[in-house]
């Protein structure tokens, strides 16, 4: 009996949902660690006057406290797949916000797009990065939800039976 159930709860979410929810995650949070390295990589610093040197610690809060959550944040909705995949309220909605986040990114991209100088390829990257990123996600939030709603209601009717 406790076999089924596993097997239950193991199917409500299909195995193309499952891969494709690990490389969102793991896509963002790479990007989370790369941004740890970019000021650096792109030398931020020699665009910016050394005079202004809140404006550079500002930069740096920034980008670190952002590299930290998105990394943070893909890390731990990947040590609780399982729960998504269970289609566990918190999870979805944490799942969700990170969703939100890439849209939100993506929207940027859209409508402010990053300058093609000095570096064309970052520019062009990036934005098709960001929106095939926010594109899947929403996919996937989308059918965890369904997948949700389904849940409820066929627990519903078990409870009502």
């Amino acid at each position: 009996m406790t076999q089924g159930k596993t097997k239950e709860v193991d199917n409500r979410v299909n195995i193309g949902t499952k891969v494709v929810y690990y490389i969102t995650l793991v896509i963002s949070m790479l990007v989370g660690l790369w941004h740890f390295f970019v000021p650096h990589m792109f030398n931020w610093y020699d665009y910016l006057p050394m005079q202004y040197e809140n404006l550079i610690v500002g930069i740096n809060y920034t980008n670190l406290c952002f590299s930290a959550l998105l990394f943070g944040s893909s890390l731990v909705l990947i040590l609780l797949a399982k729960s998504a995949f269970r289609v566990n309220f918190e999870t979805l909605v944490f799942y969700t916000f990170l969703t939100a986040v890439w849209v939100f990114r993506a929207g940027l991209s859209i409508f402010m797009p990053w300058p093609l100088e000095p570096i064309p390829a970052a520019a062009i990257g990036q934005l098709i990065g960001s929106i095939v990123l926010a594109v899947l996600m929403v996919v996937v939030t989308i059918l965890l939800w369904i997948n949700k709603r389904a849940h409820d209601q066929e627990s519903h009717k078990k409870v009502n039976v």
